[in-house]
């Protein structure tokens, strides 16, 4: 790992506690692990947010096509005027 042996990589950990102390790297892990748990948490509420808004989107697209096809239904055919228009006249 690194190019350290087991041996150098415990001295490096020994001399790291002597330097920090505990108390401070107790606090550097707690620290850590909060900035995790709110990263962790930001990316659940993005998806949230992503659903929410795909379903307004698709909401809104099929209220839009519901609209478009209840003007073409009630939109009269062309030809069927002529035809009706050639009856009565």
């Amino acid at each position: 790992m690194f190019g350290l042996s087991p041996a150098q990589l415990i001295i490096l950990l020994v001399v790291i506690l002597l330097i920090f102390g505990t108390k401070k790297l107790r606090n550097a892990g707690s620290d850590l692990g909060a900035a995790v748990k709110g990263f962790k948490k930001a990316m659940k509420e993005d998806e949230k947010v992503k659903d929410a808004e795909f379903k307004s989107i698709d909401n809104e697209t099929a209220s839009a096509k519901k609209g478009k096809y209840k003007r073409e239904r009630n939109r009269l055919n062309p030809c069927l005027i002529l035809v009706f228009q050639n009856l009565f006249y």
